[in-house]
């Protein structure tokens, strides 16, 4: 009958161990996929600022009068995320190199590109350059 005891014990103690790391694992499993969907969003939101950057230069510089030059600087990666931006059809694009977030701005027209790093901009005689 002890032994029956002892027996039936060590079982229920398993069971318990068993649905404790259970638990556990589904507990830290939710908490991954929150950090790693709050790190997206993190992602998408630096680059979002990044593209709104580039935005607001161009049109800054196209209400400048002729004369207007000036630098300004790109983050070489977002959170850790390469990423690419470029003006095509005047619209700028931002995404991730690993094509998990892009946006696009409108923008006015705008000869040349943007860069990651130092850009130079320019109005000249109306018309908006960038890095030429």
């Amino acid at each position: 009958m002890i032994e029956t005891k002892k027996a039936q014990s060590a079982i229920e103690f398993i069971i318990l161990i068993g649905a404790i790391l259970f638990f556990l694992g589904a507990f830290l499993f939710y908490l991954y996929d929150r950090l790693a969907e709050q790190k997206e969003e993190a992602v998408l939101f630096f680059l979002d600022d990044t593209a709104l950057m580039v935005q607001s230069e161009i049109n800054l510089a196209a209400r400048s009068s002729s004369g207007y030059s000036r630098n300004f600087t790109l983050p070489g990666d977002i959170l850790g995320r390469a990423y690419s931006i470029e003006i095509v059809e005047s619209w700028v694009y931002a995404k991730t190199l690993d094509e998990k977030n892009a946006l696009a701005y409108p923008v006015l027209n705008v000869f040349g590109n943007v860069f990651n790093g130092t850009n130079s901009i320019r109005n000249f005689k109306g018309e908006v350059y960038l890095n030429s």
